[in-house]
């Protein structure tokens, strides 16, 4: 008959999945053998303030839509402009403090 041999389908979803990720470490490995350049730490610099501008934003674009549709005694533009900030800042603090993990725990491997 057939003498191949048969892979269960959970076999070959673990061995695909396996391929994939050490595919991404190794090309994440790869990048960060770089030297990091003045343009590397400007676009840093870009990405984290795209995280907090971004937040803030949508923020106070909800806060002026609210002052539109509501009739309260206060600001919700100030209001959102608020929560908006504060999740950007909480956004870029967790970004940042997740890629300094990562860089402590590189320097702690032996080469």
């Amino acid at each position: 008959m057939n003498d191949r041999p048969r892979h269960r389908p959970a076999e070959e979803r673990r061995r695909r999945f396996g391929n994939l990720v050490g595919r991404k470490a190794s090309r994440r490995l790869r990048s960060r053998g770089h030297d990091e350049s003045p343009w590397f730490w400007l676009g840093m610099l870009g990405l984290i303030g795209w995280s907090v501008a971004v937040p803030t934003l949508l923020g106070v674009a909800l806060g002026l839509w609210l002052d539109d549709a509501t009739d309260v005694g206060f600001s919700w533009t100030l209001s959102m402009l608020v929560v908006g900030l504060a999740v950007g800042v909480l956004n870029a603090w967790y970004w940042v403090r997740t890629e300094s993990a990562d860089d402590e725990s590189e320097e702690d491997r032996p080469s």
